[in-house]
């Protein structure tokens, strides 16, 4: 389960990480190296990922405009 947690966090990332300071890249790239290497990321390593991942991944909900669109009638007679 932690490897498939630690790879939706990293796949993610992966959008933001022109946007990391140098620290933050630096961390990413050695915690992406260890995902490739096939390792499971210790407790303290996967809380590092996680906060990482909160500061850049926004979850925004997407907003119904279908107020905005008029449904054309279907019905000829009128």
């Amino acid at each position: 389960m932690r490897i498939k947690e630690q790879k939706t966090y990293l796949e993610t990332l992966k959008k933001y990480e022109r946007k990391f300071e140098s620290k933050e890249l630096d961390l990413y790239k050695m915690l992406l190296k260890r995902h490739k290497d096939d390792e499971e990321l210790d407790k303290l390593s996967m809380e590092k990922l996680k906060n990482l991942y909160t500061k850049y991944h926004l979850n925004r909900e997407k907003k119904n405009y279908d107020h905005l669109f008029k449904k054309i009638d279907e019905d000829p007679q009128q």
